[in-house]
Order: structure tokens, then sequence, then C-alpha cells
């Protein structure tokens, strides 16, 4: 029996049937918050990590920080799943020994936009509010890779420059909403909270707002950069995407139907940098570590994990292996990601004392090995010219200052090269997500089977990599022979042999 003929519970998770679930519930002690928080781009993540998080704050220390999320892009759907179910949302931790199944009640409200526009502004307006956090994607900042700065050329920043009344995009959202905040008989603003994989993301965000306000009004810009704070943030757990098997389990477990469960593994971890003048949870009572700097957390999470899953994603879209439980546990593939850990990106990090890196090591490889997850590579693969800066390019760059080797680094990002073909090595095909997709894929075809063709085409992408990488003979010469290999041997000849 398939998952889609299972029959499912009649009734709907609701708040009345709370009663029935204690033992899917954080705490039989709830008081039902006001609304202290709007969190952009309500996804999966936010309702595994900040949600979770925010909800366990205030069971063990109170105050109002219910949550209203907000989906973007007129997802109207999402909004209706969890509306119909009054915010509530079950958390499935899947883990080597089972699942378990938790009801999470913080978020208080949903908002769509553009449908709900004037509900979000209004919230937004109230003082109750003293942060928004997002969960956008490194593209929703609509940031220039160059400068840092808001990208005149999106169309959707056009839009909001015009019409800044109505904006579509969240730079034109939050300065909107700081502007009436500004305007308000308290003028008192709320902190932005970016919870996104960016570097440096708090700075990255305040950068891209303060330019976007420049242009409608210097004045507003100095104001948000005088008196907004925009904390810096380190996020990490592994959130799959929900497939119908989920909502089954769901199901199975709290007796109630749940359209819209949140699989995750066991382990979560959230380092915030301690900037809140309006006030906030107590993160800190319930894990999260409040510092004051982010970055070297930021640089361990950025290339150690998020490096070596984008490394694991691309050699297996062409591989063929299909989720990263699978990759890991190919010999050769786990040894190839053990040592670039350890040969090449622990090198490059410049750690608390007290961080123990050789066992940060051995959880993420015994996280990628969870058998539970089945976290697709074909999701990680995404959006790969935002995401190879930042988790492999970076690494790269930093090795090359120090005079040391970088040979798996550059067959990542090899493999992301062959990846853009749009076929694995044995011809099944896959589509290319990414905000560069179209010129992204017209490169790779022009280039054919000629592997210096695609390596000149693509590194001439100035979105992806700098002029001064790209020129960077010995790199040339590195990633011109693992592309080679990719060609010759396939993905999984190259991985036995490039050790």
């Amino acid at each position: 029996m398939t998952a889609a003929t299972v029959a499912l519970p009649p009734n709907r998770l609701s708040r009345d049937a709370l009663p029935t679930l204690q033992a899917h519930l954080l705490s039989p002690q709830w008081r039902e918050p006001r609304i202290g928080i709007v969190h952009l781009g309500i996804g999966n993540f936010h309702r595994a990590h900040q949600a979770l998080y925010t909800e366990e704050a205030m069971l063990a220390a109170g105050g109002d920080w219910g949550i209203c999320g907000v989906t973007l892009q007129g997802n109207v759907g999402k909004r209706n799943a969890l509306m119909e179910q009054q915010g509530l949302y079950s958390l499935v931790e899947r883990g080597p020994d089972g699942a378990k199944v938790t009801v999470i009640r913080a978020l208080r409200e949903v908002l769509a936009m553009p449908a709900d526009a004037a509900a979000i502004f209004a919230r937004l307006a109230d003082p109750l509010v003293r942060i928004v956090s997002l969960t956008v994607t490194e593209k929703g900042y609509c940031r220039d890779a160059k400068t840092g700065e808001v990208d005149l050329d999106d169309p959707a920043i056009a839009h909001d420059l015009a019409a800044p009344l109505a904006p579509r995009t969240v730079p034109g959202i939050l300065v909107a909403a700081l502007r009436a905040r500004r305007d308000a008989a308290n003028g008192q603003p709320f902190t932005v909270l970016s919870c996104d994989n960016l570097a440096h993301n708090g700075a990255a965000l305040r950068q891209v707002v303060c330019s976007f306000a420049r242009r409608l009004d210097a004045a507003l810009a100095d104001w948000i950069a005088a008196e907004v704070a925009f904390p810096s943030t380190m996020v990490d757990r592994i959130v799959p995407a929900t497939t119908d098997a989920e909502c089954v389990s769901a199901a199975e477990q709290l007796g109630y139907r749940d359209a819209v469960p949140v699989p995750c593994e066991p382990f979560r971890q959230w380092v915030i940098e301690d900037r809140f003048p309006q006030g906030r949870p107590a993160w800190d009572a319930v894990g999260a570590q409040l510092v004051g700097d982010v970055m070297p957390f930021e640089l361990a999470k950025l290339r150690m994990l998020n490096g070596t899953h984008s490394t694991l994603a691309y050699l297996s879209m062409l591989g063929g292996f299909d989720t990263i439980d699978a990759a890991i546990a190919e010999p050769a593939l786990r040894n190839l990601i053990h040592a670039m850990m350890t040969d090449e990106i622990a090198p490059t990090l410049s750690l608390p004392a007290s961080f123990d890196i050789a066992g940060y090591r051995d959880a993420l490889l015994a996280r990628y090995a969870n058998p539970a997850l089945k976290h697709r590579c074909a999701q990680i693969a995404m959006d790969g010219s935002q995401k190879l800066p930042p988790r492999l390019l970076a690494t790269i760059a930093a090795r090359i200052d120090a005079g040391r080797p970088y040979r798996r680094l550059a067959l990542a990002v090899a493999a992301w090269m062959t990846f853009l073909r749009g076929h694995a090595d044995d011809g099944t095909r896959y589509e290319i997500n990414d905000p560069l997709a179209d010129k992204l894929k017209a490169l790779a075809a022009s280039a054919q089977r000629d592997t210096v063709a695609l390596m000149n085409a693509l590194l001439g992408v100035r979105e992806v990599f700098d002029a001064k990488l790209a020129a960077h003979a010995a790199f040339r010469t590195t990633l011109d022979d693992a592309l080679r290999l990719l060609q010759q041997q396939g993905a999984r000849g190259a991985i036995a042999a490039w050790q």
C-alpha cells in the first residue's frame, strides 16, 4: 500500500484536539501568547528550528513571542493549510532509532503576500512586534553579489522603488514597515533577524535594506542605519521537504490529519549575535548560543557542513545517488568528504579553543548517514550559483592564500560545472533549479564536451567567480584536471581516483 492510498484520520489537527495530544506536546503548560514576532518565509526550516526554540523559550521564561508567519510569492495554499489547523503542525524528528512527533503551538497566525498585504503591514506596525525574522534564502535578499547593495537590475526591486507602498520584495517590505514604525507615535523599530545561510547575514541584510531605503529617502536610510539592529545568526538543522509519507506517518502517531508536518533530524544548533534593543525570547535558556561574534561558528558551518553538503549533492546528481545517506554510505565518497573536511576545510577556520573540530566533523558524517531522513540531493543542489561562493570558493581562496592544496574542493566545483549539463553520467535527466539557470545551461550547452570551453565559459560568470580566482593559473589547472576526470571516468570513477 502506498502513502497515497492510506486512509487518513477524518479530523484535522486543531487546538481543540490538544487535550488529547499531551504525549506529543513539549509541555502541558501553555498560555496562548500575543504575537511578538513576524517571520517572513514560513517554510519547513523555520518551523523546525526558530519556531521550536521560541516555543521552548516561552515555556521556560514566558513572554509574548507568538509568531505570525508570512508566506511570500503568493503561496496561499500553505497559509490556508496552516490556518485550517489554527497554526498547529507536527515536527517529526527522525533519527536512527525512530521518529518522535511533537505538535508545535508557537505559530499563531499565517498570512500571505500579496493577498494579505494590508493585514501584514498592520501586524508589522504593531508595537507588540519586536522582532521580524527571515528565512527567504539568499535570492530573497535581492542583493547585488558584487557590491552587497540592493540589486537595481532586479525587476521586482524596480517595481518596489516605483511603488514603495505596495512592495513585493523583502527589502521593500522591510523598508515600508520600518518607515511606518519610524513615523508612529512611539517611533520604536523592530529588530531584523536573518536566519538564512548567508555569510554575515545580519550585516548583509542591513546593507541591502539601507541601500534600498537610500534610493527612496536618505533620512529614512540614516534612521534605519542608526536605530535598527540586524544581528547575525548561524542556524543548523537538516530539514528535508515534506512528502506524502510524512503526512501518513504523522497521522498514524497523532490520530489527526496534519497537512503540513515537518521532517527533520534530531540535531539542531543556533548561534545568535546578542543585539536585541527591543528584547527577545529566552532562547539562551533552551540551547541557543548568544555570543558577541557569530563569525567563527558561521564559517565552520558554511565550510564544513554546507560546503560538503554541496559537494555530496553535485557528485551524487552525476553519480546516481538520490539521497545524502545513500551517498555517504559509499566508502570512497565518505573517505573523500572526511579528507576534505580534515585536510582542506578545517585548517581555514579560526575557532575558540573549546570547539572540537574533529568531533564536529565526525558528528556531521554521522548526521549525513542518518537513514531516516532521506534528504534528497536534488534539493541541496538547488541555487548553486548563490551557494558556491560562500560554501566552496571562499575556502579555495583561503587555501590559495595559505599556499596549500585544494584538490577535493576543486573537484566539487568541477562537479557543479558538469552538473549544469542537465543529466547524470547514465543519461538520466534532471532540472537545473537556479536563479541563473537559463544563462548557466546555455553556457554549459555551448561547450558541449570540451572541458576547457566549459571551464572558461563558467569562470566568466561574475555572479559566481570573482576575476582574481577565475584568473588564478593553478586553480584553473586543478579545475581542468577535475573536469577531464569527471568526463572520462564519471563521478564514481573520479571519486575513487581523486582521494
